[in-house]
């Protein structure tokens, strides 16, 4: 009978050294090593732990990975989004402004566009620029045609004989107080300007505006207005030629200024075409500019009524028709006026 072995094992496990597995024999008893198995450290043991490591290694990469793309995608939306609400803000504003420019429909009332003032306007900073006399912001919801010559001004113009204008004067005409005088209630006076493109003549108003008509017939009597620019036009929103300053730029006056007088109800068409009216920078501070209106025109009523053209009110219309030097609608006119000569005359009530 062939000898059998009990095997026991004995392990002296996971040491590093040899783990020794020993039988007994089962006829002598005598134990001794039938089989060496080494289990060295770093092992199978050893590579299993290594193994997951690196798995665990390379999943937080993929996953590190998967987190960059999803920022990545999420600053491209915003990027997206942002471009996006830009475009409708641009395209917003492209819309508003084309509606703007092509919006031909009259301001309100309460809107000014244009009124007479003592300050040059911007837009003619040339001595002929319109003066703080003039006016320069105006609600401009007139009945009369914006911008569009009525039949009267194009005929007008097409009769317009204008002869080459004179030097005017130096600014050497000063007072320091307006004249203390008055016309008379039961005279009527008249203004004739003679200018190189035809004369005006204006009615006065005394009873209406008693210190401004006295001021201006004494401008007059002293050779104030001779060889004075109308150094302002307007054609759109209001209507005026501005006359009356030695300086030529809107600036110039005689030194003291005078209240105001006879100022019209507001409302639409307040200054009728034929007005004559003063010009300034404010309340109480008139002088010697004055305005011509050629057209129905709406203002403040803040601007002294003091006379009425009686004739010649088609040479303003052809002045109007002429233009605006440089092609605006406010500022010098582009045929050079001249007041030659300004005289006023009585005539006694019969």
């Amino acid at each position: 009978m062939s000898a059998a072995y009990l095997r026991r094992p004995e392990a002296d496990t996971l040491t590093g050294a040899s783990v020794g597995i020993t039988y007994t024999h089962a006829t002598t008893g005598v134990r001794g090593p039938r089989a060496t198995v080494g289990l060295l450290e770093g092992g199978s043991v050893g590579s299993s732990k290594r193994a997951r490591e690196v798995a665990r290694a390379k999943a937080e990469r993929q996953a590190a990975r998967r987190a960059e793309a999803a920022q990545r995608r999420r600053r491209r939306n915003q990027i997206i989004a942002v471009v996006a609400v830009l475009v409708v803000i641009a395209g917003g504003v492209a819309w508003f402004a084309v509606n703007r420019s092509s919006d031909t429909s009259v301001a309100p009332a309460d809107a000014p566009t244009d009124v007479p003032t003592d300050v040059p306007s911007p837009e003619a900073p040339s001595p002929d620029a319109p003066s703080p006399d003039v006016p320069s912001e105006a609600p401009s919801d007139l009945t009369s045609p914006s911008g569009v010559p009525s039949p009267e001004s194009s005929a007008a113009a097409a009769e317009l004989d204008c002869r080459q204008p004179k030097a005017t004067r130096p600014d050497d005409l000063s007072w320091d107080a307006a004249p203390d005088t008055s016309l008379k209630a039961t005279t009527d006076y008249t203004m004739t300007l003679v200018t190189n493109c035809g004369d005006i003549e204006i009615a006065l108003e005394p009873q209406g505006a008693p210190v401004t008509t006295a001021s201006m017939a004494f401008l007059a009597d002293e050779g104030y207005f001779d060889l004075t620019a109308c150094h302002r036009l307007t054609t759109e929103g209001i209507y005026v030629l501005q006359c009356g300053d030695p300086k030529g730029d809107g600036t110039g006056g005689p030194g003291y200024s005078i209240p105001d007088e006879n100022l019209p109800a507001e409302g639409a068409d307040n200054y009728p075409a034929g007005t004559v009216a003063m010009a300034n920078a404010g309340p109480g501070t008139g002088g010697s500019q004055f305005f011509i209106v050629y057209e129905n025109t709406t203002l403040p009523s803040g601007y002294t009524i003091w006379g009425k053209v009686t004739s010649g009110l088609d040479v303003v219309r052809g002045i109007a028709s002429a233009g605006v030097e440089g092609g605006g609608s406010d500022g010098p006119p582009a045929q050079p006026v001249i007041i030659e000569k300004a005289t006023v005359t009585p005539a006694q009530r019969g």
